[in-house]
């Protein structure tokens, strides 16, 4: 009888991996988008609570602010708008920031729970890995953002036909810098207790230290501080890309700094991810699962 083959890794011999091609990544991409919009669907609170936030806004404060917090006509608006108007792309900035820090909420589960160590033992580049885990989320988050339009339409709060469709493309990158930045904060929450603290720590700031619920003009006028703050804040220009968007228009000086931003908070998470740097040195101080 001969001898049986000896395996390629017994012979010393490294077992070889057919080289992936585009249909192997679409396929991942398609794997990880498909988990997270399930994820979402069971969890239908999460849809209500997405859409709670901005309605009360819309519904409660726009009707007691509007008196108060007159608009004047400033770019992307040629004439004078409702107050509803006006808040309305920062409200549905609020929906991609919540959406964002949401989605680096699940990736801090993930850690914990230990599933975080089967995405990321995959044979696909880690980079792609968390891009893919990007994508996943701005496309929930743009579902909600769409779904909250629906029910301002029906309040009457109305852009032009045209900039919903428009609109997407600032969507798109505007969620994709703040899910960037949700990810790169995860990377630096050791345990799922710590991320109330750290969210709000960045949600709140960000938020109202921005143009999303009143003019910057006012903001410089009432505080020449504050208005600084929010020239460096990257969510002031996330909010007014989505704003200029609706009106078929490009703030050029927005789209560099949420373009710039986005990647740069992308680059710092996929180095903060690296296995030398980020959860297997985690893992070693705390003891908790990659």
């Amino acid at each position: 009888m001969s001898a049986p083959a000896m395996p390629e890794k017994v012979a010393g011999i490294m077992p070889r991996f057919e080289k992936f091609g585009l249909r192997h990544y679409l396929i991942c991409l398609k794997g990880v988008v498909l988990r997270e919009c399930l994820r979402f669907l069971h969890q239908r609170e999460r849809f209500i609570s997405s859409l709670v936030r901005p309605l009360i806004w819309l519904f409660i404060f726009a009707a007691g602010f509007r008196q108060v917090l007159g608009v004047s006509i400033i770019p992307p608006y040629k004439t004078y708008v409702l107050y509803e108007v006006y808040i309305t792309p920062g409200l549905c900035g609020m929906i991609l920031l919540f959406s964002g820090m949401q989605s680096s909420l699940s990736m801090v589960y993930d850690r914990e729970m230990g599933n975080m160590r089967t995405l990321l033992v995959s044979p696909f580049p880690r980079w792609f890995l968390l891009v893919s885990k990007m994508l996943a989320g701005v496309a929930v988050s743009i579902a909600q953002v769409y779904a909250f339009l629906i029910v301002a339409w029906f309040w009457g709060v109305k852009a032009p036909p045209l900039g919903y469709l428009m609109v997407l493309p600032a969507l798109f990158l505007s969620g994709m810098m703040l899910c960037a930045l949700g990810m790169l904060l995860s990377s630096m929450i050791k345990q799922l207790e710590n991320f109330a603290g750290i969210m709000n720590f960045v949600i709140f700031p960000g938020y109202f230290a921005s143009p999303a619920l009143y003019p910057l003009w006012r903001i410089q006028e009432a505080s020449p501080l504050l208005y600084k703050i929010c020239l460096a804040n990257p969510f002031t220009y996330a909010v007014e890309l989505i704003r200029f968007a609706f009106y078929g228009q490009v703030d050029w000086l927005s789209l560099g700094v949420v373009a710039g931003c986005t990647v740069l908070f992308l680059a710092a998470a996929i180095i903060a991810y690296d296995p030398s740097r980020g959860l297997i040195t985690r893992k070693q101080d705390t003891g908790g699962n990659a």
